[in-house]
């Protein structure tokens, strides 16, 4: 699919959206600032000729790829002697920012307009959303009702997913997407040599390389996940209808269900159980693994008064 030079019109709008109170990032300026810059037309059109010319010669800046980690204590913690009692934020360059969020609006529209993108991704896309999915979820168990079967539910979480993204595997991806070449070379060197220097109270560490997963303070990092996950579903899908195995599949970003009905709740489990290893041994060959202590099992049944069923199934 043809990938045309970028308008005025996105750059408008994508900025329009921005909030002006963010805070700064290494280039110190705000968005209010980058506005009043975006106003003045021979400015934009600089602007809008340094990101074509990223695409043509697929190169993204190193000025774009360096970034801030600051480091935060989440609040209300016994003790702080866990890495997971605090939180990283990324803060990188804004004008990057506004060129990534024009670029990750043009890709997701492309993607979803050649319909690339896997039918039960609900996350990290345009009119996709928690409400989705939970009507989604609200229409499968009612029509199983209607049935006489009880709906069950494996949930499962991909863990640490956005650092593990393999640069190789997504380039392919994008190929496969049915982009111009030019778009995949540039995402190729996008991803890749990217510098981040941490910064924890008053204290700042020197720079050091960051080359796996996506940068989760971009705007890029949602359809690129997503991209990644499309093929794996798509995959994932063929293997468990290869087996005959009768389960439906939603995902919402790094957290996924699978979703199957029956009479017998033995045999749910049973198509619950042998999906499960197929989706670890799978998510292994795409540099990726499960959070087995967050998966869970839920039944939802119409029967009135007690339901409390034999959990047959080990993970």
């Amino acid at each position: 699919m043809q990938w045309f030079p970028f308008f005025r019109k996105e750059f408008k709008q994508a900025i329009s959206k921005c909030n002006n109170l963010s805070v700064l990032g290494p280039d110190k300026l705000l968005w209010c600032h980058l506005k009043i810059i975006v106003n003045q037309d021979k400015c934009l059109v600089n602007i809008i000729n340094i990101a074509n010319t990223c695409f043509n010669l697929g190169h993204w800046p190193n000025y774009f790829k360096f970034s801030f980690m600051i480091i935060i204590p989440k609040p209300n913690k016994m003790s702080y002697n866990q890495a997971k009692t605090f939180h990283p934020i990324i803060l990188l360059n804004t004008l990057g920012k506004l060129i990534e969020k024009v670029i990750a609006e043009r890709l997701q529209f492309t993607v979803i307009n050649n319909d690339f993108i896997h039918p039960s991704q609900l996350g990290g896309l345009k009119f996709k959303s928690t409400t989705d999915a939970t009507v989604a979820l609200t229409h499968i168990v009612c029509s199983g009702w209607a049935k006489g079967k009880t709906t069950s539910m494996l949930t499962f979480n991909i863990s640490q997913f956005f650092p593990s993204l393999n640069y190789y595997l997504l380039t392919l991806i994008l190929e496969k997407a049915g982009l111009e070449p030019r778009v995949s070379s540039f995402f190729a060197n996008y991803l890749v040599k990217r510098k981040t220097n941490y910064v924890w109270n008053n204290l700042t560490f020197p720079d050091f390389k960051v080359n796996i997963g996506v940068g989760q303070g971009s705007a890029l990092s949602p359809i690129l996940s997503a991209l990644y996950l499309t093929l794996f579903l798509y995959i994932l899908e063929k293997h468990l209808n290869i087996l005959k195995i009768p389960i439906s599949i939603l995902s919402f970003v790094d957290d996924g269900l699978f979703i199957t009905q029956n009479k017998s709740i033995d045999i749910s489990n049973a198509h619950l159980f042998c999906s499960y290893n197929v989706l670890s041994k799978l998510l292994i060959d795409f540099s990726l693994v499960i959070k087995h202590g967050k998966t869970e099992v839920f039944y939802f049944n119409r029967l009135h008064g007690i339901f409390n069923p034999h959990l047959s199934i080990f993970l």
